[in-house]
């Protein structure tokens, strides 16, 4: 028995010593070139044989196999490595480099004078929807909630966005590619306008405030990219109820999720909210709006979608205000409105790395104005020498976008694309004296542009887009050719630097056309340097810039309007930009905080000479707080808005000269806004509707604010610029079926 338990040892000790001859030793080390390559994974292809790196990149593991093997060596970050190499009885060293993998996650990204916000860059996403409808100075409006970030000015006396030293008309906005022609509803005396679309039709955000893609053109300082949703995620209806507004929506998705339609009406009148709230102007017809509008998208492939947005609306108001030119009398103002808007946007993947963008706008706008003075028993008056103060003005506006891009897939991430652009405007006024002498004019504008621009993934550290445009205005009789090149480097995970230089071009305003002098593009040229950090849902940023004018428009008073007559214009804009935001430090508590430095002056339109534009504040900063109380589902949001005071002048003109007067600067601005939005489930477990109860109120302190000051006709008087009401309150309660969209009906009431 002994003896066959020797024997038995004995063969498993020579099965052994077999078994380890047998076996081949792999081994060597992984490099990228510049350091060893730790925790790659190193193995035969289609066997349970290998081993990872270690610190220094080397590795070692024995196996049985014979023959000829595929060595395959991955790692995140990098191209997958393969080898063939030969098994027998001899051990096998091999020095393996891997080639860095560009991909999106971990590719910089070009971000030079851009905020985003999209599904594609949440690495560097800022404001998306819910952001802006819940920023309490926002109002609900997407234009008020970048007003919050660094670059943007505290402009109250007037719609748009001021961007690093550019007037309104210098940002234009595109909504799934093309240009969006009042974007904003038309203009009223000394009170800015809201924008017209709701937040939460929009699924992507890029503010660009300056250095932006060639795809879009004819804008100086600043570009407002939408791109809408697609398809819902189930269907749904709201139901809206305020003191201001009643509204009503429904969203269908068929059953095979590969189409939707949808529609929103809604009705806004003011009157009761101006009975409770003293305003400024004494309304004879307070603002009331009626919107609708109207979507359908439709998936014309695995990668390809057809989406239609339509618009309607009409808004009227009329009002009265104390007339500075002449005591005891009151100046007239009534406006109708009616806008049509029309956004058809089709893209497809073609194969082969190709891809298809194409866009259709269309905008059809008619204004209705008229001005008077009015005696204090409101008898309709005419003074001598105030006559001017008496018009009509019937404004109709045509307008048509139309875009195509092609895209193709290069190696890695780097991309080609390029397209065109057709832009039609036909504007029609009719200016109507006080003796009833009619003044048509009519202006038709065909703008021509081609584009093209690359994207260029060196490594995944480094990256750069560079492009350019070339345009053709059929009113200047004019081309341009505008060069554009950004370039952005990887510091470490989640920080970036980023540099940006292009030139931009853009029709003098249509307001001051046309004009029988000859005329040119006006021309921007933007130098800027970034630097940004975005780590475990912190955010921040710092920018500097240089931003030159070049052919700005200076104009003259006509019998009708003011007119453009030359190209002599310049100035120049620099500063530096400073945001902050962090998610993560305190738990469901949201907050950001932005700084904004402005050197800038320009000599254009009027002005005698370069000087500080009156809508330019030195200084400017917002800071917002977010807290979401998880327990009784309700979000409180902070907001706390300042700007140094802006500079004032008496620029008037006294029938031959321009007369000018240098008069300071008006109180800093200040705002703080406060909102509560309550949001209960209606029912039980599981429910099928949802409730949203919101507060807001703007300038809770009651701060005194002054947007500036306007002169008489004279000069002899002056009066401040001041909000319709120093404080605004507003409550709400909207219901929405089908699916909980609690958060997005928000909107509708801030």
């Amino acid at each position: 028995m002994r003896l066959r338990r020797k024997a038995l040892v004995v063969l498993i000790l020579l099965a052994f010593a077999g078994f380890a001859n047998a076996q081949v030793t792999i081994s060597g080390r992984v490099t990228d070139k510049k350091k060893p390559v730790a925790g790659a994974s190193v193995s035969l292809k289609d066997t349970y044989d290998g081993a990872t790196t270690d610190s220094s990149g080397r590795f070692s593991f024995k196996t049985m196999e014979k023959g000829e093997f595929t060595l395959l060596v991955t790692y995140v970050n990098y191209k997958p490595y393969e080898q063939k190499i030969t098994v027998d009885k001899n051990p096998v060293d091999i020095d393996i480099i891997l080639k860095e993998e560009i991909t999106e996650l971990s590719a910089v990204t070009v971000s030079a004078g851009t905020f985003e916000a999209s599904d594609r860059k949440r690495s560097t996403a800022v404001l998306d929807p819910i952001d802006i409808v819940t920023t309490a100075s926002a109002n609900g409006d997407i234009t008020g909630a970048l007003k919050t970030l660094p670059g943007t000015q505290q402009v109250g006396e007037s719609e748009g966005l001021y961007v690093r030293g550019g007037t309104a008309a210098e940002t234009k906005t595109f909504i799934d590619g093309t240009l969006v022609n009042n974007f904003f509803y038309s203009s009223v005396p000394n009170i800015a306008q809201f924008s017209r679309f709701s937040p939460f039709i929009f699924k992507g955000t890029v503010f660009s405030t300056g250095g932006y893609s060639a795809l879009y053109g004819q804008a100086l300082s600043s570009a407002l990219i939408l791109e809408s949703i697609d398809l819902p995620d189930r269907s749904s209806a709201n139901v809206g109820i305020s003191v201001l507004s009643l509204d009503a929506g429904y969203q269908n998705l068929a059953k095979d999720k590969k189409s939707s339609w949808g529609f929103d009406c809604s009705y806004t009148n003011l009157g009761l909210a101006f009975a409770v709230i003293k305003q400024k102007q004494d309304y004879s017809t307070v603002p009331i709006i009626h919107n609708l509008d109207a979507n359908f998208r439709i998936k014309t492939s695995r990668t390809g979608m057809l989406k239609y947005y339509g618009y309607f609306s009409n808004s009227k108001q009329a009002f009265t205000t104390p007339s500075i030119d002449s005591l005891g009398y009151k100046d007239k103002f009534s406006l109708n409105n009616t806008n049509l808007y029309h956004n058809l946007a089709w893209r497809e993947n073609l194969g082969l790395r190709w891809k298809l963008n194409a866009g259709f706008s269309y905008t059809n706008n008619k204004d209705d104005i008229s001005g008077g003075m009015q005696d204090d028993k409101k008898n309709d008056v005419v003074l001598a020498g105030l006559e001017f103060k008496k018009f009509g003005l019937n404004r109709k506006g045509n307008y048509f976008n139309g875009k195509l891009v092609f895209e193709r897939r290069l190696k890695g991430l780097s991309a080609i694309r390029f397209g065109s652009e057709y832009n039609y405007s036909n504007d029609k006024i009719i200016y109507t004296s006080f003796n009833g002498q009619s003044y048509p004019g009519s202006l038709t504008e065909h703008i021509n542009a081609l584009f093209a621009e690359s994207d260029i993934y060196l490594t995944n550290a480094l990256a750069a887009k560079i492009g350019g445009r070339f345009e053709y205005s059929s009113v200047l009789k004019k081309t341009n050719f505008a060069p554009r090149i950004s370039v952005a480097y990887k510091l470490a995970k989640g920080t970036q630097a980023s540099l940006a230089y292009g030139i931009f071009y853009q029709n003098p305003e249509t307001r001051y056309l046309p004009s029988p002098y000859a005329l040119t593009f006006m021309k921007a040229t933007h130098y800027i340097a970034q630097f940004q950090r975005v780590v475990n849902q912190q955010s921040f940023r710092a920018e500097i810039f240089y931003k030159k004018y070049d052919n700005l428009e200076k104009t003259m008073t006509t019998t009708a309007q003011e007119t453009a007559i030359n190209n002599n214009g310049f100035g120049d804009a620099k500063g530096i930009e400073f945001f902050w935001r962090d998610k993560k430090t305190i738990k469901n508590l949201d907050y950001w905080i932005s700084y904004s430095y402005l050197d800038t002056k320009r000599d254009f339109l009027n002005f005698p000479y370069a000087i500080t534009p009156n809508f330019a504040a030195k200084h400017t900063s917002s800071l917002v707080v977010k807290k979401f109380v998880q327990k009784i589902k309700m979000n409180l949001n902070v907001a706390y808005n300042y700007a140094s005071g802006r500079p004032y002048y008496n620029i008037g003109f006294d029938g031959t000269n321009y007369k000018f007067t240098d008069l300071g600067k008006i109180p800093d601005y200040h705002n703080v806004s406060f909102a509560i939005n309550y949001l209960p489930f209606i029912g039980k477990q599981n429910p099928k509707a949802f409730a949203v109860y919101v507060l807001s109120v703007s300038n809770i302190f009651n701060i005194k604010q002054t947007y500036g000051y306007q002169y008489s006709y004279d000069g002899s008087r002056k009066e401040a610029i001041t909000p319709t009401s120093r404080m605004f309150v507003y409550i709400g309660v909207f219901l929405s079926f089908g699916i909980n969209r609690s958060d997005e009906v928000i909107n509708n009431g801030l």
